[in-house]
């Protein structure tokens, strides 16, 4: 990273200011120290104390605008050997693939603005803060980003997202990085780090090894595991009945699962975590995480503990528990249920109420393990004292510290907030129940539902697993009936979560296989630890592994 610019801009007391520095320098208002170890670098602000300011004037009042380093970033492919770009995408659920230098980054196109305003589809990405790049060759992405060519990788990443999320923006036309800090309307009166980054360059395991360890982020603890969960086959529509049949067909079958885990649809309503569906659950949650133990396998749930949907009794009897916008609405966090609302951290009530609900769950009914969702939520809105990285990672310290020693499975969550705090993550949206979803629909957000990114995902933010955590690309169906996938495609879906995924979920009644399935299935749990190769090409992703000696090859247009 050579011939960098930093620009700094706010307002100083109201008043707009902006300043360039190329290395240490000095403002009226405040200093700027650059320091370089190695391959890092990081940059500090430092604003000027009434003991250090001429005449001994006051501390001004700094509000930050914009951050934001640039420098020359040549881009060394060509026609014949073109360079692919990854730019990590905003949260588990954003589309995140490689790029070639003629593609261009999904946007919501404008036809859509009436359904992506009356859905409230902004909230799930970054579409409200971070510039959306508009033609071919442009991208942009959070935390991390890295150009490959053919074996050898050049990577940037943030070391820490605490005191905002770090925005990677490169134009190939221009042959240009910019890096921004997320900080617009930040109140400053403190040393405040701006940027805290590493440039390494190297083979994929060179790379990304030396990343997690410069952040001092342990392999995850735990190990891969297979299991059950509820949703996509029964979404919302569980029962106690429902339960325990798919329970009984797993035992019955002898899946060799680790976990069974109740998703969505065993509470009242989103956000009244505490109050179970008498008629769904008539004897309640603890029973049936006894049976689940009962057969030897760990039992998990579906939380979703920063929101709550305008029905539920946590939206209707506590309007303070609510995140508040700068007008004092409360802030929206997405269409599902009867429509949710992100709740306020920084209130100590909601987090007395999640500290109840989480004793509940975990040391009354006894659930080994939490899958926790729309976890974005918690950063939606910055506020004066604490961009949406601070938030967001002070919200994945609370998650840890109420989960203690059991597991996390963490979801629609930043991912550079969730390094090293949960023990497993997704990393993809959630897979549907046909390739693709419809046309009108892949006109939307990057976040949507579509089994075609969800596979693209689990290949290309594979380095994260069992570096960051323990990465879970979403379920496999295997199934014939309440499903549109075709044979070809369950069964790609299906081996790219084997290869790539350490959290291998079905949500199909195994009850219902036959013997090919069956040995396909049990096939699938053999394929995390065998060599394979990943190679982009133009319209199409090919992985080649080795199983049993044989050369095997999977071609997918992802």
């Amino acid at each position: 990273m050579k011939n960098m610019i930093l620009q700094i801009r706010g307002l100083a007391d109201g008043k707009p200011f902006t300043a360039e520095f190329r290395q240490d320098g000095s403002h009226p208002l405040f200093n700027v120290k650059w320091e370089e170890n190695g391959n890092d670098l990081t940059i500090r602000f430092l604003p000027k104390t009434p003991e250090d300011t001429p005449e001994g004037v006051s501390r001004h009042s700094l509000v930050m605008e914009s951050v934001r380093l640039s420098f020359p970033w040549e881009y060394l492919g060509d026609k014949k050997r073109p360079e692919c770009i990854f730019m990590n995408g905003y949260q588990s659920w954003t589309d995140s693939h490689e790029k070639l230098p003629h593609e261009k980054e999904h946007t919501l196109k404008a036809l859509t603005k009436p359904i992506v305003e009356k859905y409230h589809l902004r909230p799930y990405g970054d579409y409200d803060f971070a510039k959306q790049p508009a033609l071919s060759g442009q991208f942009h992405g959070f935390t991390y980003c890295y150009f490959r060519w053919g074996e050898q990788y050049r990577f940037l990443g943030s070391l820490s997202e605490k005191e905002g999320f770090t925005i990677f923006y490169y134009d190939i036309r221009k042959q240009r990085m910019q890096i921004e800090k997320d900080c617009q309307g930040l109140h400053v009166n403190k040393a405040w780090t701006l940027f805290h980054l590493t440039n390494l360059n190297g083979t994929e395991n060179a790379v990304f090894d030396a990343y997690f360890r410069k952040m001092k982020i342990s392999r995850p603890k735990g190990r891969p595991m297979t299991g059950y969960t509820s949703w996509y086959n029964h979404y919302q529509n569980i029962s106690e009945t429902i339960i325990l049949d798919n329970l009984f067909a797993a035992v019955e079958t002898k899946q060799d699962w680790d976990i069974f885990q109740i998703d969505d649809g065993y509470q009242t309503h989103v956000g009244d975590w505490l109050s179970v569906d008498s008629l769904k659950f008539p004897n309640g949650l603890k029973p049936v995480a006894d049976k689940i133990h009962q057969t030897g396998m760990k039992a998990g749930l579906w939380l979703a503990p920063f929101v709550c949907e305008t029905n539920s009794k946590c939206f209707k009897e506590h309007p303070d528990w609510l995140e508040r916008d700068k007008n004092g609405n409360p802030v929206c966090a997405g269409a599902n249920w009867s429509g949710f609302y992100a709740l306020d951290l920084e209130n100590p009530a909601v987090k007395k109420y999640l500290s109840e609900v989480f004793h509940q769950v975990l040391d009354v009914w006894g659930f080994d393990l939490v899958k926790l969702d729309f976890l974005y939520a918690a950063c939606i809105q910055p506020t004066k004292e604490k961009t949406r990285g601070r938030r967001m990672c002070e919200a994945m310290d609370f998650l840890r510290k109420l989960v203690g020693e059991k597991l996390i499975l963490g979801c629609g969550v930043p991912l550079g907030a969730a390094f090293g705090k949960v023990d497993y993550c997704r990393i993809g949206c959630d897979v549907g129940l046909d390739w693709n979803d419809k046309p009108y629909m892949r006109m939307l957000h990057r976040e949507r539902v579509s089994t075609k990114n969800a596979v693209g995902n689990a290949i290309y933010r594979r380095q994260l697993d069992g570096r960051a955590f323990f990465n879970d690309p979403d379920v496999y169906l295997l199934r014939d009936e309440n499903i549109k996938l075709t044979q070809e495609q369950k069964q790609e879906l299906a081996i790219v979560n084997g290869l790539f995924g350490s959290l291998l979920f079905t949500s199909d009644n195994v009850r219902m296989y036959d013997s090919k399935k069956q040995k396909f299935c049990e096939s699938l749990r053999t394929l995390h630890t065998l060599p394979k190769k990943v190679i982009r090409g133009h319209g199409r992703t090919k992985i080649i592994y080795e199983m049993n000696g044989e050369k095997k090859e999977l071609v997918l247009k992802v």
